[in-house]
């Protein structure tokens, strides 16, 4: 099963659940329940100037990627400016707020497992307190005292920059494995958010293909969506072909098998969720690996 869908802001509403406890909120929902999903919720938010949405408690995880314009987001005792590119994880029972910082701002937002869609149960409480907090001026990446947010820098997948050592004092997250770029196969993946900012429940991440990168059709024991930002990719899923652009969003189910071709001579990039976490072992079934054991077999090998 799979499901294609666009960002349309024209498709924004306010959530009924929100209508008394913000103010300039609306988002589209781009995967949910309702299209398949019982394991993420995927939406495109937005806040008018001076909007904000009130004190609220999830019975799920959610992580936020800002799209464009400024987000402060209050939790834990401390406010975070997020700008275009940044991104942070809120988990499960912790209690938070946002507010428009300077401007209109739009951002992704990542629930694990998807929000419910009828009224049997509730998973969202508005607890009306007032969180306040001095805002810090933009995601420190670098401060220690930093386990929520992180900022996705562009120049972090170029594999020349990474070819050299960096200075003690760059402003990039510390080098690590943790926050290491895997590269193979003329494919780039920069984790997002996974455990690191303490979710446990699903992964964010930078997918780039150069040009002629390929992955070849596999499918996964989880759910994936694909948020198209640049470039033009060809898609195969479950047999059909699919031409993605900035603004289409792709998700996959679980063993609903895909793959991707980076025809063109520019990059491709996508942001990338997935739900559940991987298992340590057995996240990727290729076809290709399948097919060759049946021939193995019928030539009696």
């Amino acid at each position: 099963m799979y499901h294609v869908t666009r960002i349309d802001e024209t498709q924004n509403v306010l959530p009924a659940a929100y209508a008394d406890r913000s103010k300039g909120f609306s988002r589209q929902q781009l995967v949910g329940k309702s299209e398949g999903s019982p394991h993420m919720g995927l939406y495109v938010c937005a806040l008018e100037p001076a909007g904000h949405v009130e004190a609220v408690v999830h019975s799920f995880e959610v992580s936020m990627y800002v799209l464009s314009g400024e987000l402060v987001v209050t939790m834990l005792g401390a406010s975070t400016t997020l700008g275009a590119d940044d991104c942070i994880a809120v988990p499960v029972g912790v209690t938070y707020s946002v507010r428009a910082g300077r401007g209109p701002v739009s951002w992704l937002l990542m629930s694990a497992p998807a929000p419910f869609e009828d009224t049997r149960r509730t998973d969202t409480f508005f607890t009306g307190e007032q969180l306040e907090a001095a805002a810090s001026p933009a995601t420190d990446v670098r401060d220690p005292r930093n386990q929520s947010a992180f900022r996705f820098d562009p120049a972090s997948m170029d594999l020349d920059n990474l070819a050299v050592g960096s200075q003690v004092d760059a402003p990039q997250v510390s080098a690590s494995m943790a926050t290491a770029l895997l590269a193979y196969s003329g494919i780039g993946v920069r984790m997002l958010v996974d455990q690191r900012l303490r979710a446990q429940l699903h992964t964010m991440f930078m997918v780039q293909y150069q040009p002629t990168a390929i992955a070849h059709p596999h499918d996964h024991p989880f759910e994936e969506a694909y948020v198209m930002v640049q470039g033009e990719v060809h898609a195969l899923v479950e047999g059909d072909e699919l031409v993605l652009r900035p603004g289409d969003v792709l998700w996959a189910g679980v063993g609903a098998d895909h793959g991707f071709h980076n025809r063109g001579s520019g990059l491709v990039r996508w942001i990338e969720t997935q739900a559940p976490q991987p298992p340590a072992q057995h996240s990727y079934r290729f076809n290709r690996d399948w097919e060759y054991l049946a021939q193995v077999i019928e030539s009696g090998g």
